[in-house]
C-alpha cells in the first residue's frame, strides 16, 4: 500500500477529530496504527506497547522506543518519530507544551487506567484548562468500510485460509486427536505465506462441540462425531475467519437435523444482507429459524462480526446495538446449535455487503448433504 493511501487515511481521521472538536489525538490501537501510518509493530500485550500515534490538524508524530526506531522510520516515513527511552510521559512531556491542546482524544478502550493518568497528567502539565476525552471506536468508523484493495487482501487471506482447512479436511478421520489437527491447520498456514494464525484454530470433536471456543486438546475423533474446525489466517496484515463441521461417518438423526437447521439459519440470514438493513433484524431471521426449530436456548452468541485487520472488529451482528449495514463492510455469519454433553455444529461464512445483497467471499463449500 502507497504512502499516499495512509495520507488519505489521516485526512480522513483527522477531518474526523474535527467533527468531534478534538484539536489532538492519541491512537495506541496496533491496528489503528498500521492504517492510518503503515507502522507495523504489533504489541506484545496490554501493558507492553510498541509505540502511538500523536496526530492534531498539522502534525503528526509516532512514539516509540529505541527498538522500534529503524522499523518506525521506514515503515511510516510521514511521520515524525519521538523515541522515549523513559515511557510515553517522557515525550509527551516534550510535544505537549508545543501542541497545547485543549481536547486530547484518546481511546478508552485500548488506554490502561495508569497510562490515562500518565496521559492527562503531562496535558495538564502543559495546559491546565485541558482535558482527556475518551472514544470508542473513532478510527474504527473508518475501517468498518473496506478499501477495494483491503477486500482483495482479505479474499486473499481466506484463500489461504480455505487451502489449510481443504488440506486437513482430506486428512480426517477417526483416531486423530484435536490438538494435533489444529497445529496442521497453523503449520499449513505459516508454511502457505501467512504472518500468522488470526487466531489459535477451534477444533473441536464430540462433546467438546457444545463448546462454542473449546480449545483443541487430546480427545480423538470418535465414529458419529461432529467435528467443528474454525480457523482463520493473517496475510498482508489481513484476516479472515471460517468454521465447518465435519462429521466421522453417517450423522445420526438428531446431528443431521441439527446441521441442516444452521444451514438454513445461515442462508436464511445471508439471504437478508444488503446495504441499508439494521444488524439486528439479520440476526434475528437466523435466530428465529433456530429457536422455531426447537434449538434457541442453545445458541447463545452473535450471529456475526467484522473481519479486517483485526479477526473481531465492526459491525457486529448480534441481538442488541444494531448497526445500519453498509456496502463494502466485511463481516461473518455463524449461526450455531451447542448441546451439552452432545456436541453441536457451526458454520461461518466471510461476506461483502453490497447495495442490494452480499457476495459470499468463500469459495470452498465443505457443506455436508444434509444442509440440503
Amino acid at each position: 500500500m502507497s504512502e499516499s493511501m495512509f495520507d488519505v487515511r489521516l485526512e480522513r481521521f483527522r477531518k474526523l477529530c474535527g467533527e468531534e472538536g478534538l484539536d489532538a489525538f492519541l491512537v495506541a490501537n496496533p491496528e489503528n496504527r498500521y492504517y492510518l501510518s503503515g507502522y507495523e509493530a504489533d504489541d506484545m500485550h496490554l501493558t507492553e506497547s510498541s509505540g502511538f500515534l500523536l496526530i492534531t490538524p498539522d502534525r503528526r508524530y509516532l512514539l516509540t522506543d529505541p527498538r522500534y526506531e529503524e522499523a518506525a522510520r521506514k515503515e511510516a516515513p510521514g511521520f515524525a518519530v519521538r523515541i522515549y527511552t523513559q515511557g510515553l510521559s517522557q515525550v509527551l512531556a516534550e510535544l505537549l507544551p508545543e501542541i497545547r491542546p485543549e481536547r486530547l482524544g484518546a481511546e478508552s478502550s485500548y488506554l490502561t487506567w495508569s497510562r490515562y493518568k500518565d496521559v492527562e497528567e503531562q496535558l495538564r502539565k502543559a495546559n491546565p484548562s485541558a482535558v482527556v476525552l475518551g472514544f470508542e471506536g473513532l478510527v474504527e468508523r473508518l475501517r468498518v468500510i473496506k478499501e477495494p484493495m483491503e477486500i482483495e487482501w482479505i479474499k486473499a487471506s481466506l484463500r489461504l485460509t480455505e487451502d489449510a482447512l481443504v488440506a486437513v479436511w482430506n486428512e480426517l478421520a477417526p483416531g486423530r486427536k484435536e490438538k494435533d489437527i489444529a497445529w496442521r491447520i497453523e503449520r499449513y498456514i505459516r508454511e502457505g505465506g501467512g504472518e500468522a494464525v488470526s487466531f489459535p484454530p477451534i477444533v473441536a470433536a464430540g462433546p467438546n462441540g457444545a463448546l462454542p471456543h473449546a480449545v483443541p486438546g487430546e480427545r480423538r475423533i470418535a465414529k458419529g462425531d461432529s467435528l467443528i474446525l474454525d480457523l482463520g489466517s493473517k496475510l498482508r496484515h489481513y484476516c479472515s475467519d471460517m468454521t465447518r463441521t465435519w462429521i466421522a461417518g453417517n450423522p445420526e438423526p438428531k446431528l443431521a437435523e441439527i446441521y441442516r437447521v444452521v444451514r438454513e439459519a445461515q442462508l436464511a440470514a445471508q439471504d437478508q444482507l444488503r446495504a441499508g438493513i439494521d444488524s439486528v433484524e439479520v440476526d434475528r431471521v437466523a435466530r428465529d429459524l433456530i429457536a422455531k426449530a426447537g434449538y434457541g436456548e442453545y445458541f447463545g452468541h452473535g450471529l456475526g462480526h467484522g473481519v479486517g485487520l483485526a479477526v473481531h472488529e465492526g459491525p457486529s451482528l448480534r441481538r442488541f446495538h444494531g448497526t445500519i449495514l453498509e456496502e463494502n463492510m466485511v463481516v461473518t455469519v455463524e449461526p450455531g446449535i451447542y448441546l451439552p454433553g452432545y456436541g453441536g455444529v457451526r458454520l461461518e461464512n466471510m461476506v461483502r455487503i453490497t447495495a442490494t445483497g452480499c457476495e459470499v467471499l468463500n469459495t470452498r463449500d465443505l457443506f455436508l448433504e444434509q444442509a440440503g
